[in-house]
C-alpha cells in the first residue's frame, strides 16, 4: 500500500464519526510520520506495514475521541510530547498563555440523544414538582374554596 492509499483509507474511516479538524490533524500527523521515517532511510511500504491497518488506527482514534467527549479540542495524543502546544490536563496554551475553550458539539447521534433525553427529563421533573406542590396544597385550598363559596352564598341569601 502506498502512503496516499493509507492516508485516503484513514481519512475515509474517520470521516463518518469525527469533525474535519480532528480528521485533518490525524491525517497530517500520519503523513508527517511516514515522510519523516522515509527521510531516515526506511522504505515507505515498510513504514506503512509497521503502522498496520488504517481502519484499526481509525477505530482507536474514534474510541479515544468518544472517551474524551470530542470537546472540539485539537486531537494530538499521537504527537510527541515535545511538539505539543496544549496540555489537556491543564487546558493551557503555553505559547499564548491563554486557557483553552471547551466546546460541546452535537456532532454525533448519541450526543443529540443525550440532549433530547435531558430536555425530556427536565420537563418531567418540572411537571412532577408542580404536581407535588398541587397535591400538597389541594387538601388545604379545596376546603377553603368550598367554605368561601358557602359563606358567599349565605351572605348573598341574607340580602
Amino acid at each position: 500500500m502506498t502512503k496516499r492509499g493509507f492516508l485516503d483509507k484513514l481519512k475515509k474511516a474517520l470521516a463518518n464519526d469525527l469533525s474535519g479538524n480532528v480528521i485533518r490533524d490525524n491525517v497530517d500527523y500520519y503523513n508527517d510520520y511516514i515522510t519523516e521515517e522515509v527521510r531516515k532511510g526506511r522504505k515507505e511500504s515498510e513504514v506503512i506495514e509497521e503502522l498496520g491497518d488504517p481502519w484499526a488506527i481509525a477505530k482507536n482514534i474514534i474510541t479515544s475521541e468518544e472517551i474524551k467527549g470530542n470537546t472540539g479540542e485539537t486531537y494530538d495524543s499521537y504527537e510527541p510530547e515535545r511538539q505539543r502546544s496544549r496540555t489537556y490536563e491543564q487546558g493551557y496554551d503555553e505559547e499564548s498563555g491563554h486557557r483553552g475553550v471547551h466546546v460541546f458539539g452535537l456532532d454525533t447521534w448519541w450526543k443529540k440523544l443525550v440532549l433530547l433525553l435531558g430536555i425530556i427529563g427536565v420537563i418531567v421533573l418540572v411537571v412532577a414538582v408542580i404536581g407535588g406542590i398541587i397535591s400538597i396544597l389541594a387538601p388545604i385550598f379545596v376546603p377553603l374554596l368550598i367554605l368561601c363559596l358557602i359563606l358567599k352564598l349565605v351572605k348573598d341569601s341574607r340580602r
